[in-house]
């Protein structure tokens, strides 16, 4: 498959799924299984992982559940419901503990006590008390928002509206999971798909006499916000949750160690079925709530807890044919054109093969008949091949070592950090020499996250390069539009809208740009971070031209891969004449500084030495919270050396000599208050 039908196939599951979000939350009309909602869900976090070009705003990445019914009253969460990451082996327990112990900087013998808890495959519910009182109940909505379903709520037996023990906090945000249980769905099987579906569809009734007649249940496992709970620890919360009134999971357990973990996964696992209501895998929190609080959070799940699902579904196909797609970076990557197939309620056709090096390892075919999985990385890949039943006549596949596109030799790249050969093969061609790459990079260029042309999406890409309307990106400002209304399918009007799009966004910021770019390794995280540092496009245009480069070695977060990928780029003459005509085109906002007003405001740090009981990660990050900057180099203007334990001494020294203020831990915790 080419880029531009991943394109086409991401977009029309982030269509999909937008569609099941409305149907699942504003009409309380689900139209697909849990299983199915889940496998969507998997394979567009798991396409955007590969494939750096993609990117919607409504992606599962980006929002959590679907905005708030027009049927009830929006009411802010007092805190965000927060999704959680997800787990399927035991490296990713593995690495999911070695996080936490790197961001608390502890040893690897530093022994971490998890909650462990079933998870319910329910519909998720916010429940606030003051004073003991149940003022409000809300659904989860996008995670920022619910809907005011109180009153719903308040049918559930096993919900209180009134607690009076003298331990329950005075405010306190409960929040759990509604279900069904199995045994109770048999008599509503006929009007339901699953348990869940008639969960949610049961809650969000608008007469709260319908939701009576439904037998939901409600399990409750964490809080949000609360106010003066002498609570330190998540399974000391259950056990008064327990005392408060709520049901809790009669399997939670209390468990230290990846393999404990794991013994206790398969434990459960074997016994899902006997179990009376759906769990869909379990979830580990760290069991202390100040670790918690230290972990924080990333994006929109906490560092401190995973969701470890049960194990993927296979099954079995016959590989038709092995398409190679060309992305923007000229990677190389091999797809397996299978039979199509339904696994776990989804109908498969495509199954990644990740690289070469893959194939040379499982000695894969076309015409072979393999085992395909729909597991962790979502995408589905090619598991085994069944050598028995592989044709006679059947020859092992070569990968090309020409350019499908341009011709172009494809190499495998030195990884100096590794010290071996990247597993992917990439196109040698550089800048706009390779036309699908080309394509690519001007998809990018016009994207949401890049310029954002509205209507200029990727089959005008392709039509206009095509007519050689367009062959770089600053074509895109210069283009024939006398022409262009005579093409079909235009007319006046939405040749117009075209233009007025095109010339809105001759006005772009600086970080926009170097993202649009589209350079290797460069993101917008870290078109921010040299946005920030250089200011200027024309300072970003002078790193070439004064042979400046060494300035990016000051940008904490940017390191040698990036800066030779930047390098590269100023090389090709093609990318050049690029950033000189898009200088003369476009109005480009130059990156302002914008700090909030913390104790650390305006002061600029620099960390050397092992601190005690903190990582760098969790340094760093309490200095950009509190408005202070970090920089990796020794220079004048850094602010403030902070030293830790065996610090290193050329620095130090340097520092010194900068006159630059060199301080303890203590000194630089004392600033924080």
């Amino acid at each position: 498959m080419n880029p531009i039908k991943i394109k086409k196939a991401y977009l029309d599951k982030i269509k999909q799924i937008i569609k099941y979000n409305q149907n699942y939350y504003e009409k309380s009309d689900p139209l697909v299984s849990d299983l199915e909602y889940d496998n969507l869900k998997k394979e567009i976090i798991a396409l955007e992982k590969k494939y750096k070009f993609l990117s919607h705003p409504n992606s599962p990445t980006k929002i959590v559940g679907y905005k708030p019914s027009k049927n009830f009253k929006k009411i802010k969460h007092l805190t965000p419901m927060l999704s959680l990451s997800n787990a399927f082996t035991e490296s990713d327990l593995i690495n999911f503990e070695k996080r936490i112990i790197n961001f608390l900087n502890e040893k690897n013998n530093f022994e971490i006590e998890y909650s462990a808890e079933p998870k319910i495959d329910g519909i998720s519910a916010s429940l606030f008390y003051k004073n003991g009182k149940l003022i409000t109940g809300l659904s989860r909505g996008d995670g920022k928002e619910g809907e005011d379903i109180t009153e719903n709520l308040k049918t559930i037996k096993d919900i209180p509206h009134l607690i009076k023990v003298k331990n329950f906090p005075e405010q306190i945000d409960i929040r759990g999971e509604v279900y069904i249980q199995n045994s109770d769905f048999e008599k509503l099987s006929d009007k339901f798909a699953n348990p869940r579906n008639a969960a949610s569809g049961s809650l969000r009734q608008k007469n709260p006499k319908e939701t009576k007649k439904i037998p939901l249940r409600f399990i409750a496992y964490t809080h949000g916000f609360e106010k003066n709970m002498q609570i330190t620890s998540q399974s000391e919360y259950l056990k008064y949750l327990n005392d408060w009134g709520f049901n809790i999971n009669p399997l939670n357990k209390t468990i230290k160690g990846v393999k404990n973990l794991l013994k206790n996964y398969f434990e459960i696992e074997k016994k899902r079925n006997e179990i009376d209501f759906d769990i869909d895998g379990i979830v580990y929190k760290v069991n202390n709530f100040q670790l918690q609080k230290r972990l924080g959070n990333v994006a929109n799940a906490p560092r401190w807890a995973i969701a470890h699902k049960f194990s993927a579904t296979s099954g079995t196909s016959k590989i038709q044919d092995i398409d190679i797609q060309i992305g923007r970076t000229g990677a190389l990557t091999p797809v397996a054109k299978i039979k199509p197939t339904n696994i776990g309620g989804v109908v498969v056709s495509n199954a990644t093969l990740h690289n070469e090096d893959e194939i040379i390892r499982k000695d894969i075919r076309i015409g072979d008949t393999v085992v395909v999985e729909r597991a962790g990385d979502v995408i589905p890949h090619i598991v085994s091949v069944n050598i028995k039943k592989r044709e006679k006549n059947s020859k092992k596949f070569v990968f090309p070592l020409k350019c499908p596109s341009c011709g172009s030799k494809t190499i495998k790249e030195y990884n100096s950090t590794t010290k071996k050969k990247d597993a992917v093969r990439r196109c040698s061609s550089e800048g706009f020499e390779c036309e699908k790459i080309s394509i690519e990079k001007l998809k990018h260029f016009v994207s949401k996250e890049a310029l954002n042309i509205e209507g200029f999406g990727k089959k005008i890409v392709e039509n206009f390069w095509n007519l050689k309307l367009i062959k770089f990106p600053q074509d895109i400002f210069n283009l024939d539009y006398d022409k262009i209304l005579n093409l079909d399918g235009w007319g006046r009007q939405s040749v117009s809208n075209l233009k007025y799009s095109i010339d809105t966004r001759k006005k772009i910021s600086f970080e926009k740009l170097i993202f649009a770019l589209g350079i290797r390794h460069i993101g917008l995280e870290n078109a921010k971070l040299i946005a920030k540092n250089l200011k200027s496009f024309s300072n970003f245009i002078n790193l070439s031209k004064l042979n400046r480069f060494d300035e990016l070695q000051n940008i904490d977060g940017i390191g040698e891969t990036q800066i030779n990928s930047i390098k590269s780029f100023f090389l090709n003459k093609d990318n050049l004449k690029i950033l000189n005509d898009l200088s003369k085109i476009l109005s480009v906002n130059h990156s302002v500084d914008v700090k909030k007003n913390g104790p650390l405001k305006d002061k600029t740090f620099m960390l050397t030495g092992k601190l005690e009981n903190m990582s760098r990660a969790e340094a760093k990050s309490l200095i950009e919270i509190n408005s202070g900057t970090i920089i990796s180099n020794i220079s004048k203007k850094l602010d403030y050396l902070i030293i830790g334990n065996k610090p290193t001494k050329r620095k130090v020294d340097s520092a010194k000599e900068l006159n630059v203020k060199v301080i303890s831990q203590s000194d630089w915790l004392k600033m924080l208050d």
